[in-house]
């Protein structure tokens, strides 16, 4: 495995072996500004299975379908230059986390650049909710601030212009801010839809790095079992990304 690269806005890592597939990888809010070090573990897996990893670097801000635009424009650029290193075009695999899933949700080419999405904990919050704060600074100046598109909006965006039909949807057991339901409802209202729910064991961290599940958890977030349910995804993603389906059929 090589080592981690900067590519325009993209954080990259190729395998040194012959690239079996690429992952464009989105992260959630503020773990995504460091991807490479806040998702090391899972991410690395992919690379020793033979993916290629392009992860968007990004700080958060109130306008997602612009940041959607950027990070489908970033990852087409790092694509770009793989194809011309190894000789041959990829259909890369989507991967998003929390905030990271929207993201590719709404890219401008509607899912049709992919092969599939895999969304772990999809997270589609208002922006008070998101940022507490928010809900009490901004009525007192007179200011009314939401997120673009709103979460009510995303859904419908999603319903009627979003067209990649394979999507695997994660959902964590013990995950809090997961809203994956409502995306597989607004997902499967669709014609030809082929979506599908999958429940794992773990939280809203489970894809984070054990040193940032430490700082946020304490010391009993990295175990055994936590180090098994990464495997466990990591087997999950690899083999959607190779054959487009789960590990089990």
């Amino acid at each position: 495995m090589s080592s981690w690269r900067r590519c325009g806005e993209c954080w990259t890592l190729w395998p040194r072996q012959q690239v079996q597939g690429v992952v464009e990888f989105v992260g959630g809010s503020y773990l995504a500004a460091t991807p490479h070090i806040s998702y090391r573990r899972l991410l690395e897996g992919l690379v020793h299975s033979g993916l290629a990893v392009h992860a968007w670097s990004y700080v958060p801000g109130f306008d997602h379908q612009l940041q959607a635009r950027q990070a489908w424009n970033a990852m087409r650029q790092c694509r770009t230059t793989l194809q011309e290193r190894i000789g041959s075009r990829l259909v890369p695999l989507r991967l998003g986390h929390s905030l990271g899933c929207k993201l590719h949700l709404l890219a401008p080419d509607g899912g049709r650049g992919c092969h599939g999405l895999v969304a772990l904990s999809f997270n589609n919050f208002t922006a008070d909710q998101s940022i507490p704060l928010l809900g009490v600074v901004a009525p007192s100046l007179g200011v009314s601030t939401e997120f673009s598109p709103s979460p009510q909006e995303t859904l419908r965006l999603i319903a009627c212009h979003y067209h990649q039909a394979h999507n695997l949807v994660v959902r964590f057991g013990d995950d809090q801010l997961d809203q994956s339901l409502e995306l597989v409802k607004a997902l499967q209202s669709r014609n030809g839809d082929g979506s599908q729910l999958l429940h794992l064991p773990g939280d809203h961290l489970t894809p984070a790095s054990a040193g940032l599940r430490r700082q946020f958890l304490g010391d009993w977030a990295e175990g055994s079992e936590r180090q098994q349910q990464v495997e466990q995804l990591q087997q999950l993603i690899t083999s959607w990304a190779v054959t487009g389906t789960t590990a089990s059929g």
